[in-house]
């Protein structure tokens, strides 16, 4: 059979849209009636994504597998690199822990036998599908870390795939970064980049007509396109370089729901549908930042719970925290984020942290041990506590995934929140997370809690009540609304795109 035709984005540096870009290629490919694969050879980022046999890839290479409408693979993320400390991450490999590594060791011991992975990876999803979608990491160009580059140019040659080198213009110096790029790769590699993407773009087209002509004449090579800026394209991100960014408000701010941006913080995107509730605004607050009087305070997943918690107390945040919590302010913890909230955190044999047994928040009656076997599981649960705010949806199913090390223990003080009753595929009977006796603070392990519809109305509508605001419906819920928000993306995408020429450059043929 013949191999699948490829096509490769890679950027002039991180944060460029590589990502959305691609989740747009997938989703236009899919509607072009092609069968298509995502692939990122190697994905340094705390967002992750669990696949339905356990496990664990980059979340971008899951949201574009989502996006091309196909079932999520270790194959189209081999290697997941998640930082825990500075010079130290968990190293990832086909979807299972390897090991803890610094930056040296994972360059030398690693690197050299992770090309055959690639080359493997690359084999299998081009026999089974006729599309793959390639995303690179950071830049082409970082001299330092080209002789043994795994993601860039080396996945592209792997691959036989033609590059489109994709630049930020809202972020300025777009020619120069595009130019210099080019400057940088050896000759092999300036060939195998066949033309560029702005991406980002606010204002006049016709103004920037000069300089996308400078750009072909000094390079031989064509603007395939330019994106427009998408405000809110509701597609999920994967580096936490957005949470700089301005958060938009659907409608007026009637809710406000501080997000505690831990420097280790993962699975941001567990709050990607809060911010699309209508009257909910959402800041990410860091020590710089005003914790104020929120209406709801949210501590999030992390990569490090131990070392992200003594952060939290010497930033001086966690004692605004437990302040907040005395006055009646409601808190949720989610995986890192709930163990946090709980008495003691205890880690027996240095696998968090390797600093010993700390006390946490002291917010939930909730004891964590930490142990090296982590949980990556798809889950199904069923809502068991009869509290506020879930006493009106008790017994309901919901969806989520689990990627943790803790086991938490509850105490007399709380009651279970869910049963898990399947992980992986296989039917099981664990309790997991806890509510106290007031509903207003709770936690959980699994991430994806608030992407379940009835979930996030009963919260949302709990946190109103408390303030005297008219009370949302289901239909009001953007959880339902991913499917159109794929659809949308790809249209602009398309729309702003060469697509002839494109098509052209993969030799793949236009179907009706």
């Amino acid at each position: 059979m013949p191999l699948a035709k490829t096509i490769m984005l890679q950027g002039t540096s991180s944060h460029v849209g590589k990502s959305v870009l691609c989740t747009a290629l997938c989703r236009i490919f899919k509607q072009d009636g092609f069968r298509v694969a995502p692939f990122k050879a190697q994905n340094m980022a705390l967002n992750s994504y669990v696949t339905a046999d356990g496990g664990e890839i980059g979340r971008a290479q899951g949201v574009q597998a989502e996006a091309a409408g196909v079932m999520a693979t270790v194959a189209m993320n081999p290697v997941l690199i998640k930082p825990k400390q500075d010079l130290n991450a968990q190293v990832v490999v086909m979807g299972k822990p390897l090991a803890d590594m610094s930056a040296r060791e994972y360059r030398a011991n690693f690197l050299p036998q992770a090309v055959e992975l690639v080359r493997e990876c690359l084999r299998q999803l081009r026999q089974e599908y006729e599309v793959v979608v390639l995303e690179g990491a950071g830049s082409p160009a970082e001299v330092n870390l080209k002789d043994r580059d795994i993601v860039n140019m080396r996945a592209a040659m792997l691959a036989e795939a033609p590059v489109i080198l994709v630049a930020d213009i809202d972020r300025g110096g777009v020619f120069a970064s595009l130019v210099g790029t080019l400057e940088l790769l050896e000759p092999d590699e300036r060939d195998r980049v066949k033309g560029f993407i702005i991406n980002k773009f606010r204002g006049d087209l016709e103004l920037l007509r000069p300089g996308l002509e400078f750009l072909e004449q000094r390079t031989g090579k064509p603007v395939l396109g330019v994106i427009p800026y998408l405000h809110d394209h509701g597609i999920e991100q994967e580096d936490s370089v957005c949470l700089g960014e301005p958060q938009p408000t659907v409608g007026t701010a009637e809710i406000d729901i501080a997000v505690i941006k831990l420097p280790r913080i993962s699975n941001f995107t567990d709050f990607d549908n809060l911010r699309l509730v209508p009257g909910a605004a959402i800041r990410f607050v860091g020590p710089e930042d005003s914790l104020g009087q929120p209406d709801a305070i949210m501590l999030p997943g992390t990569k490090n719970t131990i070392q992200d918690l003594l952060w939290l107390k010497e930033s001086g945040l966690a004692g605004q925290m437990q302040a907040l919590a005395r006055q009646g302010v409601p808190v949720v913890g989610i995986c890192g984020g709930y163990q946090m909230l709980g008495t003691m955190l205890y880690d027996p044999q240095g696998t968090e942290a390797g600093v010993g047994d700390v006390t946490g928040l002291g917010l939930l009656d909730i004891e964590t041990t930490f142990h090296p076997v982590k949980q990556t599981h798809q889950c199904r649960a069923k809502i068991t506590c009869p509290t506020l705010p879930w006493y009106d949806i008790t017994n309901q199913e919901i969806k989520g995934y689990e990627i943790h090390t803790g086991e938490v223990k509850l105490g007399a003080g709380v009651k279970a929140l869910l049963e898990i009753t399947s992980r992986s595929g296989s039917p099981v009977a664990v309790m997991d997370g806890a509510v106290d006796h007031t509903g207003r603070i709770f936690g959980t392990h699994l991430h994806g809690f608030f992407d379940n519809p009835q979930v996030l109305l009963g919260w949302i509508n709990f946190l109103r009540r408390r303030k005297g605001l008219s009370q949302l419906s289901i239909e009001q819920m953007p959880v339902m609304q991913r499917e159109k928000n794929y659809d949308r993306l790809a249209e602009v995408v398309r729309g702003s795109l060469d697509m002839p020429k494109l098509y052209h450059l993969m030799g793949l043929g236009v179907r009706s």
